[in-house]
C-alpha cells in the first residue's frame, strides 16, 4: 500500500494510467462507521473492509453509501468497494452503478474491468490505498449500565464433627 506524503492519492496505476487522487482513506465496516465518517465534515474515502464485495455484496455497499451520504450530503466523499480477487463481484459492482472499486491485478479479466469503469466514469485500483484512523467517536449519551457485584458464597456450614447418638428402640406392644 503506497500514498502520498499528504494523505492524499495513491500510487500505482489504473489501467496504464496513473491513480486518480484520493481523499484520506477510513475502512468502513458498518452503516455507523459511514456515518462517523462523514460527520467528520472532511473530505473522505470511504474504504470496504477487505473484499467485503465477496461477503457482504456489491448491494450492500452501495446501499451503506447512499444512506450515509444521505445523512451528511455535503461532506464531500469518495467510496471505492474492495473486490479482492472477484472479477465476477467486481462486474456485479459494475453492473449495479459501483464504478470505483479495488481488484487484485492477478484477478481474471482485470483489464476488462477497469476498463469497464473508466468508461462508466469510475476506477479500478490494484489495491487499497492506505487507511487513516477512524474519526474520534463522541462519548455515549449516558454511560452504559454497571455490572452488579458478583454474588457472594453462601455461609459456610458447620461441619457435623458429633457423631449422631445412638436411637432408642421403644418399647413397643408386646
Amino acid at each position: 500500500m503506497t500514498g502520498s506524503g499528504d494523505g492524499r492519492g495513491h500510487g500505482g496505476e489504473t489501467n496504464g494510467r496513473a491513480a486518480p487522487a484520493l481523499f484520506p482513506a477510513v475502512l468502513i465496516h458498518s452503516l455507523d462507521d459511514a456515518r462517523a465518517a462523514l460527520a467528520a465534515e472532511q473530505p473522505v474515502t470511504l474504504l470496504s473492509a477487505p473484499g467485503a464485495a465477496l461477503s457482504a455484496g456489491c448491494l450492500w455497499w452501495r446501499e451503506l453509501v447512499a444512506r450515509a451520504r444521505a445523512a451528511h450530503p455535503a461532506t464531500p466523499a469518495i467510496d471505492v468497494l474492495d473486490c479482492a480477487d472477484g472479477a465476477g463481484q467486481a462486474m456485479a459492482a459494475l453492473r449495479v452503478g459501483v464504478v470505483r472499486l479495488v481488484l487484485w491485478p492477478g484477478a481474471p479479466g482485470w483489464h476488462s474491468v477497469a476498463a469497464i469503469a473508466a468508461a462508466r466514469g469510475g476506477f479500478v485500483l490494484p489495491e487499497a490505498p492506505q487507511v487513516q484512523p477512524p474519526p474520534a467517536q463522541p462519548p455515549p449519551a449516558r454511560p452504559p449500565p454497571a455490572c452488579p457485584p458478583p454474588a457472594q458464597p453462601p455461609p459456610a456450614q458447620p461441619s457435623a464433627t458429633r457423631p449422631l447418638a445412638p436411637r432408642k428402640r421403644s418399647a413397643g406392644p408386646g
